[in-house]
């Protein structure tokens, strides 16, 4: 099938949703900042969610979030290098658990009795 392109179509056929996305962002320094993502290939990605809903079962319900127009998203971080919007990923995977202060080591575990190494080596032959 041609993909048709219209000038003063405000909504040309192509592959992305028509109309404003819920995009994630996170506090900045001036305000909000869009948040990047990782693709599976590690590859910087923006990502866009067609609902409200879809955004809350993704990323939880404290993330903060604007709409943008998907030209907008990609105007935002093509001066970072980032080509890539990701519209409603499957999956999302947990942030990293922030890290504590380092856990004391605790009593030394004795070790086991030692083995000599001729019973190793008797285990280790090879009986195929």
């Amino acid at each position: 099938m041609e993909q048709l392109l219209y000038g003063e179509d405000p909504e040309p056929s192509d592959r992305f949703p028509a109309g404003p996305l819920y995009v994630p962002v996170r506090p900045g320094p001036s305000g909000s900042v869009v948040r990047l993502f990782r693709t599976p290939l590690g590859d910087r990605s923006a990502v866009g969610f067609t609902s409200a809903r879809g955004l809350v079962a993704a990323l939880g319900t404290g993330q903060a979030w604007i709409r943008l127009a998907e030209p907008a998203l990609r105007a935002l971080t093509a001066p970072l290098g980032v080509t890539t919007v990701t519209i409603d990923p499957p999956f999302t995977a947990c942030a990293p658990a922030p890290a504590g202060p380092a856990v004391p080591a605790g009593p030394a575990v004795p070790a086991g009795p030692a083995v000599p190494a001729a019973a190793l080596a008797a285990s280790a032959r090879w009986t195929g």
